[in-house]
């Protein structure tokens, strides 16, 4: 009786005693799972996200009024930073593109050039999400919160937001910031806001120009703006605290709930760019001392690549939902 023995092949390669599923490796096969789990639980989140968002349709923050900032340059330009943000993330897929593509070619300087090109796009990218945190945290105009938990913002007669610093009366206030080392040791305050309610109020008296802006939407998509009898009613009826900034218990842009959605999802796909780009910086160096070119192969490449990608593409979905919807 014959026995014939088949041998693997370039064209027929066995994957643990058998064809390899969809003619890929076990890498990138591996790689496809990981990327398939992950995409549900983004979906997760942004499903979650997307029920709340439209929960609270009415209070909801419009991007617009939010995400104004643009470094070195004062003044509101709404949503062009976070379009700059994008662009690089996208264009670092392009440059990740082309280094898989010299890699099928084994164009050891082209790898080495786009390699280094989607590094510092991520790089770009992570500093930019990094200073957007940073403004978002810090805010910029402060806002005064009601007794039921809305925020109202301040006006001028052109529309335009003012800060709470440019019209505050200072009033000399005592309130010092409660610390568990000086009062109660098992609690203590977040830092005090930069005026009291009270100042706010005399400052808002003393400046008929100025107006109120509630985080309710109209019928025409933009907050609702009140009269000058009935902002000073609303202030003084409902209005409680300053808020200035955003954090996991106050936003001053709108509900909370916006804020802790925006600092966990963003943040979340900034831990995978982050991860992304470490893997990219060891491939990156694994291509300068020749270790795919003994190998004969920048598959590595391709694996890792197929992670960035999906980091980018999970990014224009955050940004749709975060930023356009």
């Amino acid at each position: 009786m014959d026995t014939t023995v088949v041998k693997p092949s370039a064209e027929n390669k066995r994957w643990g005693g058998g064809t390899e599923p969809l003619k890929t490796s076990y890498g990138k096969m591996m790689m496809w799972f990981f990327i398939t789990s992950d995409a549900l639980t983004f979906a997760g989140f942004l499903a979650a996200y997307g029920f709340s968002r439209f929960k609270f349709a009415d209070s909801w923050p419009i991007a617009d009024n939010v995400f104004t900032h643009v470094p070195f340059i004062h003044g509101n330009y709404p949503m062009i930073f976070v379009a700059f943000m994008t662009f690089i993330l996208i264009m670092s897929s392009v440059t990740m593109v082309l280094a898989v593509d010299a890699g099928h070619h084994k164009n050891k300087a082209k790898v080495t050039l786009y390699m280094f090109l989607t590094i510092l796009g991520g790089l770009i990218f992570v500093g930019s999400q990094a200073y957007e945190w940073s403004t978002f945290i810090k805010g910029t105009y402060g806002a005064v919160a009601t007794n039921g938990g809305n925020i109202l913002h301040v006006m001028d007669g052109n529309g335009n937001q003012v800060a709470l610093k440019d019209f505050a009366i200072s009033q000399g206030s005592d309130r010092e910031q409660h610390i568990s080392r000086s009062g109660l040791w098992f609690t203590s305050e977040t830092a005090l806001p930069s005026y009291t309610f009270e100042e706010v109020l005399a400052g808002f008296k003393a400046n008929p120009e100025l107006v109120v802006r509630t985080t309710y939407t109209g019928e025409d998509g933009h907050k609702t703006m009140l009269s000058r009898s009935e902002s000073l009613r609303e202030l003084e009826t409902k209005g409680k605290t300053i808020v200035e900034g955003a954090n996991l218990k106050h936003n001053e842009y709108g509900p909370p709930l916006f804020a802790n959605y925006f600092f966990f999802i963003t943040g979340f796909h900034g831990f995978h760019v982050s991860i992304g780009i470490m893997l990219n910086i060891i491939i990156f160096f694994n291509v300068l001392i020749g270790t795919y070119e003994r190998r004969g192969s920048y598959e590595m490449v391709e694996k890792v690549g197929l992670y960035w990608h999906f980091v980018d593409l999970v990014w224009v979905f955050v940004f749709t939902f975060f930023y356009l919807v």
